[in-house]
């Protein structure tokens, strides 16, 4: 999207758009910045909405995500449709999809340790790759079904034994 339709239909003038961002891509990284704020604390309460109880969590996660994938409005991840666009690993934008990422993972994880999850960091590892995995999937699929899916795979993750309690 170029500057003159991001003018257009914000309805401002270049001038004042350039007054609070100086480039394109601050205006990008203020959008993904602001986008990671809004999105993760979305999905914090729909699992507390879906998960009363703390042990219930982990998994009501997928439950949030089918509830997304399910919407009018759901086309795909901002932070991975920006990573699969900005190339250049030094654009300003690739810092904020990082941050998110780690910010998601920290937040999986306190969801894992409330749960008493044995290894909260593992797990959370685990489950970003299925809730990644199931984003990219139900944005090709144009279906909710992949939320089920990587929802069945974390209930494995996490009911199975690891090497050292077998």
């Amino acid at each position: 999207m170029g500057v003159d339709r991001v003018v257009a239909e914000a309805g401002v003038a270049k001038a004042t758009l350039y007054r609070h961002f100086r480039s394109k891509d601050e205006l990008v990284v203020a959008f993904l910045r602001r986008r990671d704020g809004r999105w993760r604390d979305w999905l914090r309460s729909a699992v507390e909405r879906l998960g009363p109880r703390p042990a219930d969590r982990p998994l009501a996660v997928f439950d949030a995500l089918g509830e997304w994938f399910a919407s009018d409005d759901f086309r795909g991840c901002a932070f991975i449709n920006a990573a699969a666009e900005i190339a250049d690993p030094d654009h300003p934008a690739r810092a904020a999809v990082e941050d998110h990422e780690r910010l998601l993972g920290a937040d999986l994880e306190d969801i894992l340790r409330d749960a008493g999850a044995a290894d909260p960091a593992g797990d959370a590892a685990a489950l970003l790759l299925l809730v990644q995995g199931a984003i990219v999937s139900a944005l090709i699929e144009k279906d909710a079904a992949p939320a089920a899916r990587a929802r069945a795979a974390a209930a494995r993750i996490l009911t199975t034994p690891t090497i050292e309690e077998s």
